[in-house]
């Protein structure tokens, strides 16, 4: 009978021009390594081997000439990606790098840790003044002055990055060798950063800027600072202990960010700030602004959950968020700058905190805040 009303409910389908079609799987990320590749550096007990095909470019213990050798590797001026896999784990010094050049796609499937000490601009992944570069995985610990820095750079992805560091800055992606030319076009999916004594992931000089989740845990600085960077969209900040015993946040915009010509149009655009501890919440500063924050959950910040000085169209908690004691959120103004200029603050529930703006600012709006063994001081 199953069959039968089965069949029976497939020709009343036909019947009226409909099909049923199979749904398809949820696609899969790739694992590390998967895939096709043009050069790989492979450890083999304390060996290290890079190959291009068939071909031998490297033999020795030393992991970032191995790596170097298979990026160099690659067919020389070519316009299109060119993938290389680095296979294993080993140490590179904190005064070295591997350096990508253009049309270059990086798959470290091990563990970098970068020892002693360098200076300059050093990383164990840089490139500077290239486009089309990637790296679809990497993993660090140990000291980096930067895990990754790239500058003045087009068309950039970075896809999970995990770094356990006991010194140095996360991610670093600017334009400050010729501010005449923007970085354009970056995407990083998911960086994870723990241990830095500086912020975890810091842009300067970008326009087009993609985040997926920056997760910060107990690093010196910011967990996402956005400086001169414009047409930004971040999914999530989630940083715990960031900038403990500092004024740096969790979230921090500088240096006119989201200023596009002499304005500032909604062009920051943030799902959720998540804070608990060390520094400040959100801080925006030294006129910056085209910018929402949809949700936010702050606790505990050592300093103010929120501070907005000298900041313009900026929309915090769009959506909703709660404040849970910590510092106040203030908005604030130094004079050299002109004073915040069409601030929204709403949907908040604020517990066991308070509320300050001073001086009062242009256009401010609060609307729909909840007050819980709370007081707040506004115009």
């Amino acid at each position: 009978m199953r069959r039968r009303a089965a069949l029976l409910a497939a020709t009343a389908l036909l019947a009226t021009g409909l099909t049923t079609t199979a749904v398809a799987p949820k696609a899969v990320a790739a694992a590390c390594g998967d895939g096709s590749y043009q050069a790989e550096a492979v450890l083999n007990g304390s060996t290290w081997t890079a190959r291009h095909g068939s071909t031998t470019v490297y033999t020795g213990t030393d992991l970032r000439a191995a790596a170097q050798a298979a990026v160099n590797s690659l067919t020389s001026g070519r316009t299109t990606k060119e993938r290389v896999v680095v296979r294993g784990s080993g140490s590179m010094s904190a005064g070295s790098r591997i350096s990508l050049p253009s049309y270059t796609t990086l798959d470290v499937c091990g563990t970098i840790n970068v020892t002693g000490t360098g200076s300059g601009d050093q990383a164990p992944v840089y490139s500077r003044g290239t486009r089309d570069v990637e790296v679809q995985h990497l993993n660090l610990t140990g000291s980096p002055l930067y895990g990754v820095f790239l500058r003045n750079v087009q068309n950039v992805v970075l896809g999970q990055l995990d770094m356990r560091l006991s010194a140095g800055l996360g991610v670093r992606i600017d334009n400050r060798g010729d501010t005449s030319q923007w970085t354009r076009n970056v995407r990083i999916d998911n960086v994870y950063v723990s241990g830095a004594s500086s912020h975890a992931v810091e842009t300067y000089g970008v326009d087009g800027l993609t985040i997926g989740t920056v997760t910060a845990r107990n690093v010196g600085e910011s967990g996402l600072l956005l400086n001169q960077t414009i047409n930004a969209t971040v999914t999530k900040v989630d940083a715990e202990n960031a900038g403990t015993g500092t004024g740096y946040a969790a979230f921090r915009m500088a240096n006119r960010n989201g200023r596009v010509g002499s304005s500032y149009p909604t062009n920051i655009r943030v799902g959720e700030v998540i804070a608990r501890g060390g520094g400040r919440g959100v801080f925006c500063v030294s006129e910056s602004g085209g910018a929402v924050i949809d949700k936010v959950t702050l606790s505990s910040t050592g300093n103010n959950s929120v501070l907005i000085e000298n900041c313009y169209n900026v929309s915090l908690a769009a959506q909703s968020g709660t404040i849970t004691g910590g510092g106040e959120l203030r908005l604030a103004a130094r004079a050299e700058f002109p004073n915040n200029d069409n601030i929204t603050i709403q949907n908040l529930t604020v517990t066991n905190a308070t509320i300050r703006e001073n001086p009062c600012g242009t256009n401010t709006t609060f609307r729909n805040i909840t007050l819980v063994n709370s007081t707040q001081s506004i115009c």
